[in-house]
């Protein structure tokens, strides 16, 4: 009798050993799939939406977009709605443009502001702007830095500012400057 006592407790301490090990694989199945659908979701979060840079290829969709989005109440928190011309003109590099007009329309839930740097080397900043508020528009805009006579590709980057001017989002535009003379 010991013997088969022998067995049925040598048969007892597999099965127990097999219910431990069968737990402890559910268990560490069950951590996987957690960390794998968590980290699917973070990955959702942090992606990056990057706005559309307008050229003169796209212009003509762009515009027809923005439209749309004009026939809101109201933009949406973080968006921008852009208004202005996407070739700026220029009698000499040292004088305002005659027909640059940007508005910050009384739609847009955020004051702006905007740097124009060269298209190429964003190092090289042409123009920044002040803060245009809600409604407010501004035109005759010269250049801070004097360019020689040519056409000159060119990124407006807006920058959508809070009450107290941090930063809450950015919007690249392509633009086309115009030296004459």
């Amino acid at each position: 009798m010991s013997e088969q006592g022998e067995k049925k407790q040598t048969g007892k301490g597999i099965l127990v050993i097999g219910i431990i090990a069968i737990v402890v694989v559910a268990v560490l199945i069950g951590i996987i799939i957690f960390l794998v659908v968590s980290q699917n979701k973070s990955a959702e979060k942090t992606e990056e939406k990057r706005q559309v840079l307008v050229t003169e290829d796209n212009v003509e969709e762009v515009v027809k977009e923005l439209e749309e989005q004009e026939e809101l109440e109201e933009v949406a928190p973080g968006y921008y709605t852009v208004t202005m011309n996407t070739t700026w003109h220029f009698a000499s590099g040292n004088e305002a443009s005659y027909d640059a007009v940007v508005l910050n329309v009384e739609k847009n839930t955020n004051d702006v502001y905007f740097d124009i740097v060269m298209r190429d080397d964003e190092s090289q900043v042409l123009y920044s702007s002040p803060v245009i508020p809600r409604g407010g528009q501004l035109d005759s805009i010269t250049l801070d830095r004097v360019l020689d006579a040519g056409t000159y590709d060119t990124v407006v980057i807006y920058y959508l500012i809070d009450e107290q001017q941090n930063v809450l989002s950015t919007l690249r535009v392509g633009l086309s400057i115009v030296v004459e003379g």
